[in-house]
């Protein structure tokens, strides 16, 4: 397996990243999140993960390791290619799969194109226990030192905008949600995100 390239960018694409790696050229499918943050003639490190078919090798290339497990963690559901795992990625961080997936939304999942109602519940099912936990949740809890309450907001207006809502819609949940989370922090000193982001989304789909 192929699991980084490093080198220079040699041609970017609407898909497609060209690095020269000891003088040949990889090309690398990547998000277009991915692709800007590339630039010709610049250092690029991409975390790659390598397709094999009986009429082609494909080379995936993303920012980083994570996004890369998250990639090949969707392909493990029933019906995902790495086609529509890279469009997942393309629609939604990492950490907003984990967290769609964690509070059962819907909504976030058929965003993708290609999949459905159906399709989107079925994926629900199937990844449940899978992508793990969002990674923003523990921030501050793994760390050395006290860990850091004051981020609980930052963390889920994050979370909301990458499940596609707008700046204005998850300020308002954000603020709805407040209450809840200054009382955990009194209570335990930790504001609970998973929790508090299951209370907005279910006051953002109220909304609507």
């Amino acid at each position: 397996m192929i699991a980084f390239v490093s080198g220079p960018v040699a041609a970017l694409a609407p898909t497609t990243a060209v690095i020269e790696v000891g003088g040949i050229g990889m090309a690398v499918q990547c998000t277009p999140d991915t692709l800007a943050g590339l630039r010709i003639g610049k250092e690029a490190r991409l975390a790659t993960s390598l397709v094999v078919r009986e009429d082609s090798l494909t080379l995936y290339g993303f920012a980083d390791d994570d996004e890369r497990r998250v990639f090949e963690l969707l392909q493990t559901a029933s019906g995902v290619g790495p086609r529509l795992a890279q469009a997942m990625l393309a629609t939604h961080s990492p950490d907003a799969l984990r967290i769609a997936v964690a509070t059962g939304d819907e909504k976030a999942l058929t965003a993708v194109s290609g999949i459905g109602k159906k399709g989107a519940q079925k994926l629900l099912l199937e990844l449940k226990d899978r992508l793990g936990e969002p990674v923003g949740a523990h921030i501050g809890q793994q760390g050395i030192g006290t860990p850091v309450t004051s981020s609980w907001r930052d963390q889920l207006q994050a979370a909301l905008i990458g499940l596609g809502y707008a700046t204005r819609e998850a300020d308002e949940a954000v603020a709805t949600v407040a209450p809840q989370a200054e009382a955990a922090l009194a209570e335990s000193g930790q504001a609970p995100v998973a929790q508090l982001l299951r209370a907005a989304l279910q006051t953002l789909n109220r909304a609507r």
